[in-house]
């Protein structure tokens, strides 16, 4: 490999910029919340925007690293991005790939970004192959990143583990993933970053038909208002699918040598400790925060409509009720961002972000011509909160 390279390394080269909300086409804006308004929001690099090989899935960022909102001294966001495996004709060697767009969010008025690959190591070592992964969850926390990924299974039924100070630079520009000749190649990308651990759902297959079974991952989040401070998940069903999602917690370790590390008993299982069944389906997001002198957490879940120019719904709940923002002059509940995918909570800022999927065409295929409609967005968490009062 060309050597180690830290997370400051990476966006120093960022090579793709983001457009401004200004510059954004207007298919890219109408996927923009109606209710509450976004307060920033970010377009992708060109080809990005209308891409149809990967789709944007999930978010995180430097806000859940560390507390003061940095890592060491940049502002960064991290976006998941997976291989899209419905479009036709696309590589059997590409399915389930997985990348990570390290995001320059120093100034706010110009973020620019570069590609991280996500690969795991093989042959104790010797070797890497590519991580396969829907990533529709990421959670930076410490000094670790933890995903959602496909271990040998069709969908995400594990956590993988990747170290922030781990991100290797490939010496050899080829369409392989991980020892070639010469060198190290990753699919034609400068960075990939290997897992160093995993968690693995125990008792067999997970299942993502119904809510009675194993559940399959489908977003993650970071609540530092739990104590110890916690990763919480959503299970993983189709956005028309008419199953309740589950919601449910995992708390960080407190321990010196494990940081960034689930906590765990000492045969090294992580249980769950708090799980709900919602009243929601078609989950692509969850968030749980406590409001300052409440004795539980809010959770927030956002549900992505399968439909085209349809928006999403944003729910606020708690064991007792369920709200969402109402819009329009019929006062639908439809007013979150359209295919929007998982949530992060900036803490330092009070921001809730997240990020759009589409770029299909007219008639909701993955066949050209593209419809850009992909965003990168923050709401303040308190007009969130005042919009469903």
């Amino acid at each position: 490999m060309g050597g180690t390279v830290g997370v400051d390394s990476v966006l120093r080269s960022a090579n793709h910029p983001m457009r401004n909300k200004a510059d954004c086409a207007a298919t890219e804006s109408a996927a923009l919340p109606v209710e509450p308004a976004a307060s920033r929001a970010y377009c992708w690099d060109s080809g990005d925007a209308t891409t149809q090989k990967w789709l944007p899935q999930s978010v995180t960022t430097s806000g859940d690293g560390d507390n003061d909102g940095k890592w060491g001294s940049d502002r960064v966001i991290l976006a998941g991005w997976t291989h899209n495996d419905h479009k036709a004709g696309e590589p059997a060697a590409d399915k389930g790939l997985a990348k990570v767009a390290f995001i320059d969010a120093n100034d706010p008025k110009n973020l620019k970004y570069r590609w991280v690959l996500l690969v795991a190591p093989l042959a104790g070592g010797r070797d890497f192959g590519a991580v396969r992964s829907h990533l529709g969850g990421m959670v930076w926390y410490q000094d670790k990143l933890i995903v959602t990924a496909k271990n040998g299974a069709d969908h995400d039924n594990a956590l993988f583990v990747f170290d922030m100070n781990r991100i290797l630079r490939a010496d050899v520009d080829s369409a392989e993933v991980g020892k070639v000749g010469g060198g190290w190649s990753a699919r034609g990308y400068q960075y990939v970053m290997p897992a160093t651990g995993s968690y693995n759902l125990t008792g067999g297959a997970c299942d993502a038909r119904n809510n009675n079974a194993r559940p399959c991952f489908g977003s993650i989040s970071l609540d530092r208002t739990s104590t110890p401070d916690s990763l919480v998940a959503n299970e993983s069903f189709s956005s028309d699918g008419t199953e309740p999602a589950r919601v449910w917690r995992y708390h960080y370790s407190t321990a010196s040598d494990r940081s960034g590390l689930l906590g765990s008993d000492a045969r090294g299982l992580v249980d769950a400790d708090e799980a709900y069944e919602t009243e929601a389906v078609g989950l692509q997001g969850v968030l749980s925060h406590k409001p300052s002198g409440a004795s539980k957490a809010d959770w927030y879940t956002g549900y992505s409509s399968g439909s085209r120019d349809r928006h999403g719904t944003l729910w606020r709940q708690n064991e007792s009720a369920a709200k969402a923002a109402q819009c329009g002059s019929g006062g639908t509940y439809a007013c979150w961002g359209q295919h929007t995918e998982s949530l992060s909570y900036w803490q330092e800022t009070g921001e809730l972000w997240t990020l759009t999927e589409w770029a299909a065409d007219k008639d909701n295929k993955w066949k050209p011509p593209a419809i850009p409609e992909r965003v990168l967005y923050a709401v303040p968490l308190s007009a969130v909160d005042d919009s469903v009062q």
